[in-house]
């Protein structure tokens, strides 16, 4: 270059520098706009969303720390633009906080990040077989819900849901569905902790009585078919916009919730505005296996932050090819 006359250097020069822009841009179509996450109190749903959260800054953007928040108000926040995306919308569980949210209209979910998630009510399985325990509604005899009694006064004591959670919505319609109000207390709380005591109740060999979903670490613990048993229900029945849903798996068990999507929920005018955004939203999905394996991890110790951010970029690690290809996408939508 040295060989060219003064001007036609300083033109070549521009030249270059608009190239370099031109692809920074085009590698961070991010750049210089600040995205909001969104969680619930559940600690192990950090994982999933702080690999959203490394996407978008691999694309240039200015991601905040996690804002804690329960279903209902996180749907909201992010309908009016106070928060821009959560990784742990479940679909067809908060349904209800979506519509009521403003739906489409002001909501973005495109794609499944993590399919197959179940929920539902289990016992040990030394009790399920001593009994002939199978169905939630034979607890509606007080002989056999006493058999489940933590507390002493005579009821079945259900380790529940999380007021705010949906799921704990879906419990109080069963209990009065299914008539089961007088032989069954719905204990709710900290669900950490009242699992917790459940498991510790299990190891000193006493009936237990729980809900719990997939994926989660609760059933690396306590393994469905080995330790406990899934609970049948009589018959589909939920509240609100589904109260018309058939809840049977495709082999034919009933365990009284739909089988869920977790996809990611946006504000969808920050979408709009923000394309790379979507499309990464739209392409990311993660297994429930590696959900849940996470999750134990977390159990077993590892769960502060420099852990939970050591698990993400090892999945990243393990996962480059997959990862590499939602960037691209990303990019791309943003050309």
């Amino acid at each position: 270059m040295t060989d060219l006359p003064r001007y036609l250097r300083g033109a070549a020069l521009a030249l270059t520098a608009a190239f370099s822009l031109g692809a920074f841009a085009a590698e961070m179509p991010g750049k210089g706009v600040t995205v909001q996450p969104l969680k619930s109190s559940i600690a192990e749903e950090t994982f999933q969303t702080e690999l959203v959260m490394q996407g978008l800054k691999d694309l240039g953007y200015t991601v905040q720390p996690i804002k804690e928040i329960e279903y209902a108000a996180g749907h909201v926040a992010l309908a009016n633009g106070d928060a821009t995306f959560m990784a742990d919308h479940w679909d067809p569980l908060h349904v209800d906080f979506y519509e009521r949210a403003g739906g489409d209209e002001k909501l973005f979910r495109q794609g499944v990040y993590s399919p197959g998630a179940l929920q539902g009510y289990l016992i040990d399985k030394k009790t399920a077989e001593k009994y002939g325990i199978k169905s939630i509604d034979q607890l509606k005899d007080p002989k056999l819900a006493k058999l489940f009694d933590a507390d002493g006064d005579g009821k079945a004591d259900l380790a529940g849901c999380n007021p705010g959670w949906g799921c704990e919505k879906v419990i109080e319609h069963h209990l009065d569905a299914y008539g089961l109000r007088d032989t069954i207390t719905h204990k709710q709380g900290a669900y950490a902790a009242i699992i917790a005591d459940t498991i510790a109740r299990y190891k000193q060999g006493q009936p237990i009585f729980y809900y719990t979903w997939t994926p989660y670490w609760v059933s690396g613990v306590l393994v469905p078919g080995k330790d406990v048993v899934w609970l049948q229900v009589p018959f589909s029945s939920l509240p609100g916009e589904r109260k018309d849903v058939d809840t049977a798996l495709p082999d034919g068990s009933n365990y009284g919730f739909q089988a869920n999507s977790q996809r990611i929920v946006a504000n969808r005018a920050f979408v709009e505005a923000h394309p790379s955004a979507g499309k990464l939203f739209a392409e990311m999905k993660l297994s429930a296996n590696d959900i849940s394996a996470q999750n134990l991890r977390m159990r077993d110790g590892e769960n502060k932050p420099a852990d939970i951010a050591r698990h993400v970029a090892a999945w990243i690690k393990g996962h480059r090819a997959t990862y590499d290809a939602w960037l691209a996408a990303a990019r791309a939508a943003a050309k």
